[in-house]
């Protein structure tokens, strides 16, 4: 969920500025922070009554929009008296707001809570603009298994305590099992398919495209850790290479001959939908099956992940330094952990986005529930597709690949 243009541009804003001056310590979050963290939780939640909570949060799809317009927001007005007003903003958006409150001294930010991961969380920790740790006062945090590295680490940094995990997914590769009974499963693969239906494949040139590039990049380098822990350039230099000279080897097969991209991947699930393309993607290894449940897909639709595997990460709610309503924040966020918000969002009716509880660590009852929920009739089963499950990489390799990718690929 970023804006790729800004990318760049932005960390190298952030670091420049953190060069160039000294901001105010993100590490020691005051008096009023510090009696908030020491307050039994049920004051805490006495003392979020009747605020209004500003939610920053990607709102591109229709399903989301509703899960959090109609069950959330409701949920938060009648269980705390907090009014949820959610505002429309990702990625580098977050980090221009926050930065520039921190730059001109504003006492209070305009946004209390927001939905990140990945190059905004790493962004936002450089310039010191999260407020944190704050997760293990959560209640319903005892659920969530930290030790988990698709959970408690984010694009290779652990997330101690600044950012609370919302949910977790895994990238599948979405086709028509009437067109492709038999879709490609790796590279060399992926090539002869091509070659044989040119204009059938593309990705697009935001979020879920880059990430089928990483997935790439990973198994250029060897698979599996090959490129885990910090940026590496040499290996970056010497990988991305080869990335992109396969890459250019399938171009002229690609739609509309790789010279244009889709803006996202809406547009791509059209293209997918009308029969143009015959593969779409998704970050969310369950979308598929709310997809056709919403008739957007046919129900010929498929997803998988390849022999060489994807990526699997986690998505999280962060609190920025200077939010007015810490308390509220934490509620809401505890709330949206909750057994019964997670399972909520995990029927793919509703969103069909993965839990990050540890199932074994929830009463029987709640178990029970989470098992018997009906969905997974298009992807497959998540036990199925764990060990094909990559670690996401460090910060930099994505902000790399987006710049390169347009001046490699889009540009020439």
């Amino acid at each position: 969920m970023i804006i790729l243009r800004s990318m760049p541009a932005l960390v190298a804003a952030a670091l420049l500025w953190l060069a160039g001056c000294a901001p105010p310590s993100a590490e020691k979050p005051g008096k009023a922070a510090d009696e908030l963290l020491a307050m039994p939780w049920d004051s805490l939640e006495h003392s979020a009554r009747n605020a209004t909570l500003t939610l920053m949060m990607w709102q591109g799809d229709p399903l989301i929009n509703a899960y959090m317009n109609d069950y959330v927001a409701p949920q938060l007005k009648q269980r705390y008296g907090i009014t949820l007003n959610i505002v429309s903003g990702q990625g580098a958006q977050v980090v221009q707001i926050l930065m520039g409150e921190l730059q001109t001294g504003k006492e209070a930010s305009a946004i209390d809570l927001m939905w990140i991961n990945g190059e905004t969380f790493f962004q936002l920790r450089q310039i010191e603009a999260l407020w944190g740790p704050w997760t293990d006062k959560l209640p319903h945090a005892q659920y969530i298994n930290f030790e988990n590295p698709f959970i408690g680490i984010d694009f290779q940094q652990p997330v101690a305590g600044y950012e609370c995990p919302w949910g977790n997914v895994q990238m599948a590769i979405i086709y028509d099992s009437l067109k492709t009974p038999r879709p490609p499963a790796d590279r060399a693969e992926l090539a002869a398919f091509v070659k044989a239906n040119p204009g059938r494949f593309t990705i697009d040139n935001q979020f879920t495209g880059l990430t089928f590039l990483k997935a790439l990049l990973i198994d250029i380098a060897g698979g599996g850790q090959a490129l885990s822990g910090p940026f590496n350039e040499a290996k970056y230099k010497q990988y991305s290479a080869e990335l992109w000279a396969y890459w250019r080897s399938l171009q002229p097969y690609l739609w509309k001959q790789g010279r244009t991209y889709p803006e996202g991947v809406a547009p791509m699930h059209q293209l997918f939908a009308n029969g143009e393309l015959w593969f779409t993607m998704s970050n969310n290894d369950c979308e598929v099956d709310n997809k056709v449940m919403q008739g957007v897909f046919g129900p010929t639709a498929r997803a998988y992940v390849w022999e060489s595997g994807t990526i699997q990460n986690a998505h999280y709610l962060g609190i920025p330094r200077l939010s007015a309503n810490k308390a509220a924040a934490m509620v809401a966020a505890n709330f949206m952990i909750s057994p019964e918000a997670q399972l909520r969002k995990m029927d793919p009716a509703v969103w069909g986005d993965g839990t990050v509880l540890d199932l074994n660590r929830l009463p029987p009852e709640w178990q029970e529930r989470f098992r018997n929920l009906p969905n997974r009739r298009h992807a497959p089963p998540r036990e199925a597709i764990q060990a094909n499950a990559l670690m996401e990489l460090a910060p930099e390799y994505m902000i790399r690949l987006a710049e390169d990718f347009r001046r490699e690929i889009i540009q020439q």
